[in-house]
């Protein structure tokens, strides 16, 4: 919390020197305390000049997934208003769905810069190199039926999806029923898992996966970064990951609390928006066989609705589907 308060002073007076009587009566902090601090914040990163009779100053932010960068100037009043961050774990959806277990509050985030058994949709991978990307999990509990965890997926998309394009002006598109792509690359996952009674959620842990700095030799067949993107279309590739973070909670909470009042409906609307999915040919994977079929609509629980060969309309909830080029 102290640190916290140093850098907000600091923050403040980006462009100047704070002397030690300012960051004491700033920070509510005695002087003798005041290097301690600051010894701490240098090794998370920041990069902070002393100079006798000047004071402190500022002069460079890490590219860190860490709770006070995350907060600073984050408009949200739910989401990240908690942050946990970690250096390296084994899945940050773990570690969410045990807190959330033990009553963490809804917004709660999970970061951290590198996973060493990140997860993906039926038990697959997800690639998570150290400071490459974002790996993040929010504890949600939202009032809903177990059957309708899918609206969440698809709320998550299009928050995702818009935040990407807020930020990095990249056309991507959604692909039901979790994955960000750019093409025919992917360059988000998202995995949805809930505790549930029998009629009503308990609590849903939202999963996030974006590539962000990630190169190409570090990443799957198949996937992409925004940082690679940009590079081929003669782009910056220095990237922050800290605002990248700020976008895709902010756009959470919007669509969330949209959900909230408003119902799916206008959600499924966004999500056609933003999906070249609906029209298209698909190849489905379902209990066991697979089939093509036409990717026809979504229903009101979020699930991919597609028209088989024969003419019949069926629902896909829990399979895998992939367009048919």
């Amino acid at each position: 919390m102290l640190d916290e308060k140093i850098l907000n002073v600091l923050r403040h007076s980006r462009d100047s020197y704070v002397s030690g009587e300012e960051l004491c009566s700033g920070a509510d902090i005695s002087r003798a305390a005041i290097w301690k601090h600051i010894e701490k914040l240098r090794i998370e990163g920041y990069e902070i000049e002393a100079l006798p009779h000047l004071g402190y100053k500022l002069v460079a932010i890490p590219d860190s997934l860490i709770p006070s960068e995350i907060k600073w100037k984050l408009k949200t009043k739910v989401f990240g208003r908690s942050v946990i961050s970690y250096r390296k774990v084994d899945s940050t959806n773990i570690i969410a769905y045990e807190l959330a277990e033990k009553g963490m509050k809804e917004g709660t985030v999970i970061l951290a810069d590198e996973q060493v058994k990140g997860k993906g949709r039926h038990g697959r991978h997800w690639s998570s190199p150290s400071k490459g990307g974002i790996y993040m999990s929010c504890i949600l509990r939202p009032s809903i039926a177990p059957n309708e965890i899918s609206r969440i997926t698809l709320l998550a998309a299009i928050a995702v999806a818009q935040a990407i394009r807020d930020f990095s002006s990249l056309e991507v598109t959604i692909k039901w029923p979790n994955d960000i792509m750019m093409g025919q690359k992917k360059l988000c996952g998202i995995l949805t898992q809930m505790k549930a009674e029998q009629d009503s959620a308990d609590f849903v842990v939202l999963g996030i996966g974006i590539n962000v700095n990630v190169p190409i030799k570090q990443l799957p067949k198949g996937a992409t970064s925004i940082k690679e993107e940009l590079h081929h279309r003669g782009g910056k590739i220095n990237l922050s990951r800290v605002e990248l973070t700020k976008r895709v909670l902010e756009r959470l909470e919007e669509y969330y609390n949209l959900m909230k009042s408003e119902g799916f409906e206008p959600i499924i609307d966004v999500w056609k928006d933003l999906s070249v999915m609906i029209g298209s040919r698909v190849k489905v994977t379902l209990r066991g066989k697979t089939f093509e079929a036409l990717a026809h609509d979504i229903d009101p629980d979020g699930a991919l609705v597609v028209r088989t060969e024969s003419g019949v309309l069926e629902k896909v909830s829990s399979g895998d589907v992939v367009m048919i080029r």
